[in-house]
């Protein structure tokens, strides 16, 4: 018998070159599947990221003609006025809250509402421009307003506009045009279709239609500044827009961030009736502040002071956000 163990056969060690050979054909074969797996991702998300890149350029000032119903566009976008009547607003682009404003990347303004935001627009710009870190974008519609979506439904407008321009702030001016009672073929209007506009099913219903609004302007870090509407000479529709200012100011106890701008109280006599005339807060003048057509818009001095008040409240946040003003 053999006194040893039997043992394996010796294992023969690859060469250097041949070990080279071996890892540098590993390395080939992950940088290939590397460059492959990039390839694949850069396909599936270059639509997407061109589209987000898109949505952030620089905006410039859109008015929408007053007279005009057909499709329009805002920032390029095709927008209906007349799609849909729901009153019922998605979820937006978040707005970067971390950014400070400054003249290289200014800080989004976007102005919305009726004839009011219409008016207002060239006014609040002249105020914004000089701070060197704001741009403004302004889309307005006369005669309208909430209650009324059949006609032109600013829910709708909005879910175009606000991803499209995607705002740091937003000031909106509704109101003026509210004060009638809700179609009764509105299948938002419920219980309120058809009723007074002093009402409490109306009440309900354009609180709702409000806060909603509110609620989407002023989600994802935007700043919201809602202005209020004035009385009138009429009493009438005084009364009617007493009832929205309200119902406006109750829903702004409901959403403390928003910033609410009171015309109301700013352009009424000291005993709350209507002003032909007030006191500029720019100089302490009392001057005539309303236009002679209508007695409830305002003339060109109105507006430089409703711009001025607005103004100060946007210019508050710039400075809120680290803004250098």
């Amino acid at each position: 018998m053999p006194t040893g163990r039997p043992g394996r056969p010796p294992v023969r060690r690859p060469s250097r070159r041949t070990f080279l050979i071996r890892r540098l054909v590993v390395l080939g074969v992950i940088v290939v599947f590397i460059v492959g797996l990039v390839t694949v991702v850069k396909s599936v998300f270059s639509e997407d990221t061109s589209k987000a890149a898109s949505s952030t350029e620089p905006t410039t000032p859109l008015v929408v003609d007053a007279g005009d119903q057909s499709t329009t566009t805002v920032l390029g976008v095709p927008v209906d006025p007349t799609v849909g009547v729901t009153t019922t607003i998605a979820p937006t682009v978040p707005a970067d809250t971390n950014r400070t404003p400054t003249a290289a990347d200014p800080a989004r303004v976007l102005l919305v509402g009726d004839s009011e935001a219409g008016g207002l627009s060239q006014f609040l710009d002249a105020v914004l421009t000089p701070t060197g870190v704001a741009t403004m974008t302004t889309d307005y519609k006369s005669s309208t307003g909430l209650v009324r979506p059949d006609f032109f439904d600013w829910p709708a407008r909005l879910r175009e506009t606000v991803p499209a321009v995607n705002p740091d702030i937003v000031v909106a001016l509704f109101g003026g045009n509210d004060g009638q009672s809700f179609r009764t073929d509105d299948p938002n209007a419920g219980p309120a279709g058809g009723k007074s506009v002093d009402s409490p099913e109306w009440r309900a219903e354009y609180g709702k239609r409000v806060g909603e609004v509110m609620d989407y302007l002023s989600a994802d870090g935007r700043t919201l500044v809602w202005v209020g509407v004035p009385n009138a000479l009429k009493d009438d529709l005084t009364a009617r827009l007493a009832v929205q200012n309200e119902v406006v100011k109750d829903q702004v106890a409901k959403h403390p961030s928003v910033i609410f701008v009171d015309s109301w109280y700013q352009f009424t006599g000291i005993d709350g009736s209507f002003a032909p005339l007030i006191m500029d807060p720019r100089d302490g003048e009392f001057k005539p502040v309303r236009s002679e057509t209508d007695g409830f818009h305002l003339n060109t001095t109105g507006e430089e002071i409703l711009a001025f008040l607005v103004g100060n409240a946007v210019i508050s946040d710039l400075r809120a956000r680290g803004a250098a003003i």
